[in-house]
């Protein structure tokens, strides 16, 4: 018993560790020599790629983001061999490893404890636990930022359609656990995204566009004159951070 109990304690130190990998940082260091937490919305996460450094940089952020949410569920499954640990434990601890991702993106042992909000991660780990639930989310996610364009406001819509989706899914609402956990991701989701809240009202959100080519100039050269491609960095040759208010 002590044995599973050094065990799980494990695997939930491993997907904190998971979630701290720092993607949109790294990344954007490498490729692109800079901390993108310094520019935009100083998030580290998809959105703020996509809006400073285009969708070449935020695609493989948003896929290694995902990637390490679901794994850090996955690997939890494991698990179920040892005797002493029963479906219903197994799902406490897959849910147990979503925060433990998460709070790995939020707070990142690996780069000094700044991250982003976590929503790509959390998708990912949704996915290891329940895949339809999630891809429900999505699906709301997509229809609304497509509508909007406001990522914002669609990780809200989707995060409050979570519990719902988890209410109508037979294989998951006879978890408790997991449809206290609903509700629980659905109002911190709000709560995290309470300043995007406040330039929502006040009209001073940035629009995301993910299909619209964004016309942006390279350094020196006038307008009207050829463009940099549109998966260039935003705010070529400016700072990158001063494309956004």
């Amino acid at each position: 018993m002590i044995l599973t109990y050094y065990t799980a304690t494990t695997m939930i130190v491993i997907a904190y560790l998971l979630g701290s990998i720092p993607s949109a940082v790294w990344i954007g260091k490498k490729y692109y020599g800079i901390d993108i937490r310094e520019h935009g919305s100083k998030n580290a996460g998809t959105t703020n790629m996509l809006r400073v450094l285009g969708r070449r940089a935020a695609l493989p952020v948003f896929a290694l983001d995902f990637l390490k949410g679901f794994v850090a569920v996955t690997i939890i499954e494991m698990l179920k061999y040892d005797v002493h640990i029963g479906d219903n434990d197994l799902i406490n601890l897959k849910i147990a490893a979503v925060f433990a991702a998460v709070l790995g993106h939020i707070f990142p042992v690996f780069a000094g404890f700044r991250g982003g909000k976590g929503v790509a991660t959390l998708v990912g780990a949704v996915t290891g636990i329940y895949p339809p639930v999630a891809l429900l989310c999505f699906g709301v996610w997509f229809v609304v930022l497509m509508v909007s364009h406001y990522v914002s406001l669609a990780s809200m819509a989707a995060g409050c359609c979570f519990p719902l989706f988890t209410l109508i899914s037979p294989k998951v609402n006879q978890s408790v656990s997991f449809v206290v956990f609903s509700f629980v991701i659905a109002i911190l989701l709000i709560y995290t995204h309470r300043k995007n809240i406040e330039r929502l009202k006040a009209g001073t959100e940035s629009k995301t566009y993910i299909w619209k080519p964004r016309r942006i100039h390279p350094a020196g050269a006038a307008p009207g004159k050829d463009a940099a491609p549109e998966d260039a960095p935003s705010g070529a040759g400016q700072t990158p951070g001063k494309r956004e208010k």
